[in-house]
């Protein structure tokens, strides 16, 4: 579903091209549907936009079509959740073929375990005094089969518990808070290995944004490049200045594909906008050599 651009080996204008190959739709938590999220990067200048939904497939063909009928390069992708070190890591895939059969099998095997965790994270927010979060993050999951922290967030806000989704999850949806819920996602090995039995690029998304220590970073570093992948999140909407320095020395140093995304979410939620993230230090491959 990749749609091609005129190719060109030259550094330089790989670089200006405005690439945003992270980004997400109602079809997981994102605020705006696939055809919306393709208006929005066209309307801010994205060249080529790559749709990532959480360990969904559902929104590529209208977003692909929306895109096409636009004039924007469209790159079909997808974020697989990882459980590695007592962490939940985002591996995204880039220029997957939605079709394949052993991602598809993958992906459903990981969103079973969702419907699950959201009833315990209710529980667990009940245990507290917030009632009903189940019911209410429902009303935010245009999605009811992807159920997410970030839609339990949004009922926080909306029922005034919290004043914005960043707060609610500080104090009460990440690690040692009373609504967070352990979970077993895919193997760091399987993600990989649908993410690149599809025809696709693994990327490891938003590295700054892991609470690992120097040694299981680098492990993780090492078992994401042993198990194939290829590419790191250099450029995200998450990372400060001193956290794309650090990690392009990272992809400097292990030779990895540089990537360049927003992880756009919606206007209210999101630090970056579609297409407005900063540039790729000049002398990293970006990633979409590789998708063009």
């Amino acid at each position: 579903m990749t749609i091609l651009l005129s190719k060109s080996g030259d550094l330089a204008a790989l670089h200006a091209m405005n690439a945003d190959l992270h980004c997400h739709s109602t079809v997981s938590d994102g605020w705006l549907e696939p055809v919306e999220v393709v208006r929005r990067a066209k309307t801010n200048g994205v060249d080529l936009l790559a749709l990532t939904d959480h360990d969904e497939l559902g929104g590529l063909a209208l977003a692909a079509a929306a895109a096409a009928e636009s004039g924007v390069g469209f790159v079909a992708g997808v974020e697989v959740s990882v459980s590695f070190a007592g962490e939940t890591i985002h591996i995204v895939g880039l220029g997957i073929d939605p079709g394949n059969p052993d991602l598809i099998a993958g992906l459903r095997q990981v969103r079973a375990g969702r419907d699950a965790r959201a009833r315990r994270m209710s529980e667990a927010l009940a245990a507290v005094g917030i009632a009903g979060a189940l019911e209410g993050a429902h009303r935010f999951a245009r999605n009811p089969a992807l159920v997410s922290r970030a839609h339990f967030a949004r009922h926080l806000v909306a029922s005034g518990v919290m004043p914005d989704v960043r707060t609610v999850f500080d104090h009460y949806l990440v690690r040692g808070k009373p609504g967070f819920v352990e979970h077993e996602w895919a193997s760091l090995e399987e993600a990989v290995g649908w993410i690149v039995g599809a025809g696709g690029i693994a990327v490891v998304a938003h590295p700054a944004r892991y609470r690992l220590s120097a040694a299981d970073m680098t492990r993780l570093l090492d078992c994401f490049v042993a198990a194939g992948g290829e590419a790191i999140e250099v450029v995200s909407g998450a990372h400060s200045d001193d956290e794309m320095r650090r990690f392009a020395t990272v992809a400097r140093q292990r030779g990895l594909l540089a990537s360049r995304a927003s992880d756009f979410h919606g206007e209210k939620e999101s630090s970056v906008d579609l297409g407005r993230c900063n540039p790729l230090p000049s002398d990293l491959t970006p990633v979409w050599s590789r998708l063009i």
